[in-house]
């Protein structure tokens, strides 16, 4: 069965990673203030992280584990908003682009209140996307479990659609 190029693609992102004392925290390609950061090869930015997998995803291409292997080293250290714009020039390739995303953080800290408008803008800026077609929310596990407090998780959903 062929589907037109024209139908909408979904794709889910996840990925987590731990959190030590003393790592600098970077979520969405904003630095933040926080005793604690993303354990990572590159600069760990673990919500970037999920939504580049969601992208590629929902595009049924390679995953970032793929494309930006953690034992590679030219990708130590590097920026994650790069791994996010070399999926959307993929995207391009296949004549696909976002629609929409919907991403949730969740960890015991940083606190991304107060940072999540930025966040949200920063993302709505690589996806290309309007500020209402990208939400962000962040979520505490209320102390669920010393590992959860050890770690930053994020989920991300994309909505992709054809070019044009």
């Amino acid at each position: 069965m062929s589907l037109a190029p024209q139908h909408p693609r979904v794709g889910l992102g996840w990925d987590r990673h731990a959190v030590a004392a003393g790592r600098p925290c970077t979520l969405a390609g904003i630095p933040l203030q926080c005793s604690v950061g993303p354990v990572g090869h590159s600069d760990g930015d673990v919500l970037l992280h999920a939504l580049t997998d969601a992208l590629l995803g929902a595009a049924g291409l390679d995953d970032l584990g793929t494309l930006f292997p953690n034992d590679d080293p030219q990708w130590s250290g590097a920026a994650s908003s790069d791994f996010v714009v070399h999926a959307m020039k993929l995207l391009q390739q296949e004549n696909l682009r976002p629609l929409s995303a919907d991403l949730v953080v969740i960890c015991e800290q940083p606190r991304i209140g107060q940072h999540r408008a930025q966040m949200r803008n920063r993302l709505a800026e690589l996806l290309e996307l309007p500020l209402d077609r990208v939400n962000l929310k962040g979520k505490s596990t209320e102390g669920g479990s010393e590992a959860a407090a050890s770690a930053i998780e994020v989920q991300a959903v994309v909505l992709l659609g054809a070019l044009g």
